[in-house]
C-alpha cells in the first residue's frame, strides 16, 4: 500500500522532493503539497483503492503524511 501511496504522491502531489525519499511521518505540506494537489492526490487514491473519502476525512491532517494517508485508506478499504 505504501508503494501505491508514494507513487500517487509522486504523480499528483507536486512535491519539492521525491516521494520515495520522504519518511512516513514527514509533513507532506512542508515538502510542497498544496491544498489543490491534495485534492488530486485524494482523487487518485479513490480511483486506485476504489474508495470514497467521506466529508469527515476531508481535513488537512488526513493528507499530512504517508502514515496518515495509509491510516485513512485502511479505514476505508476495511
Amino acid at each position: 500500500m505504501d508503494a501505491d501511496i508514494r507513487e500517487i504522491l509522486r504523480e499528483h502531489g507536486r512535491l519539492a522532493v521525491d516521494a520515495l525519499s520522504i519518511g512516513e511521518n514527514d509533513d507532506l505540506y512542508q515538502a510542497g503539497l498544496t491544498s489543490h494537489a491534495s485534492v488530486n492526490v485524494m482523487l487518485a487514491l479513490e480511483d486506485k483503492f476504489d474508495i470514497e473519502f467521506p466529508e469527515a476525512m476531508l481535513r488537512k491532517r488526513t493528507f499530512e503524511s504517508v502514515e496518515s494517508i495509509r491510516g485513512a485508506v485502511q479505514q476505508l478499504v476495511g
